[in-house]
């Protein structure tokens, strides 16, 4: 904690297991039932935009939230959760190869929209930190490293065409090609994101968010990682645009705003994603592979467990 965190106490550190339980149990509870998931990523947010959000993420407001970032953040994840619900539940539609385009195509979208954030950081030259839309960021080539990361792990994202539904009652939808090493590259770029561009708030929205979906798609449902990652993040960032005050005042827990911090996460971010990018396409070159129209991990273990599981 002392490096990369000031030091919180028991009661801290019992607000972030909370935080990450709950979005794992929430996140079970749109997986596992049809009307639990249009409650609470349709009916909720609908509520939310028209009583709710206008006042707690108005532009300007003190905490950051109303800034085009938040608001496309919302909007862009749960789209993601009510299109990957419609794959899940029409059966037709996960049968045509277009309809597939989408998961692939909403994930790039998201994290070229934190990619961008990264770059735009920068641009701000706020070499010693400071407060930018009342959110506090520290400029440095840590942006540009992490922005270049997100975008190699755009490149690396692969194999959509094997995405299938699970036979069994949960209807999960399952992409058997994005085995662990594209998320732990994923989780090493979002951490680092967070930790540049809402340094702050990234005890809670970076390891206790991060968490809620990659240990779900380690032990509880595997091949299903994008579709956790998608209604984690819409449950954060809905709970954030309702509550901006959390991190900021109710359970603030702050960076150590070290320079050296900031540097060292974005160059094992950087390092983590050129490395998969090598790995994925010696892969292709060698099996000489179409990335547009196969699959590239099909020989791997992991890839034969999870369709082993769900098909």
């Amino acid at each position: 904690m002392g490096f990369f965190y000031e030091s919180t106490n028991f009661t801290g550190w019992a607000i972030w297991l909370f935080i990450l339980f709950a979005l794992m149990a929430f996140n079970e509870l749109g997986r596992s039932t049809k009307w639990g998931g249009i409650i609470l990523f349709l009916i909720v947010p609908i509520g939310l935009t028209i009583f709710v959000w206008p006042t707690t993420a108005a532009p300007g407001n003190e905490y950051g939230t109303g800034t085009w970032f938040n608001w496309v953040k919302t909007y862009s994840a749960l789209a993601g959760c009510l299109g990957f619900m419609a794959i899940r539940y029409i059966p037709s539609l996960a049968k045509k190869k277009w309809v597939l385009c989408f998961p692939p195509l909403i994930l790039a979208i998201n994290i070229l929209e934190a990619a961008i954030r990264d770059f735009q950081c920068f641009t701000y030259g706020a070499w010693n930190g400071a407060y930018v839309d009342n959110l506090w960021v520290m400029s440095g080539s840590w942006n540009i490293m992490n922005g270049i990361a997100g975008l190699l792990n755009i490149i690396a994202i692969c194999g959509w065409v094997g995405i299938f539904i699970s036979k069994d009652k949960t209807k999960d939808m399952i992409w058997p090609d994005m085995i662990w090493p594209w998320i732990i590259a994923y989780d090493l770029w979002n951490f680092a994101y967070t930790y540049n561009c809402i340094a702050d708030h990234s005890f809670y929205c970076g390891l206790a968010l991060l968490l809620s979906c990659t240990i779900p798609a380690f032990f509880i449902k595997k091949g299903a990682w994008l579709q956790h990652r998608a209604q984690t993040l819409a449950l954060w960032i809905m709970f954030v645009m309702t509550v901006p005050s959390f991190a900021d005042r109710i359970a603030p827990v702050a960076t150590t705003h070290n320079p050296k911090a900031f540097f060292i996460l974005s160059l094992l971010s950087l390092i983590a994603n050129v490395a998969l990018v090598i790995y994925q396409f010696n892969k292709i070159y060698k099996n000489k592979l179409n990335p547009l129209k196969d699959e590239i991990f099909v020989e791997t273990k992991a890839y034969k467990k999870v369709v082993e599981e769900n098909r």
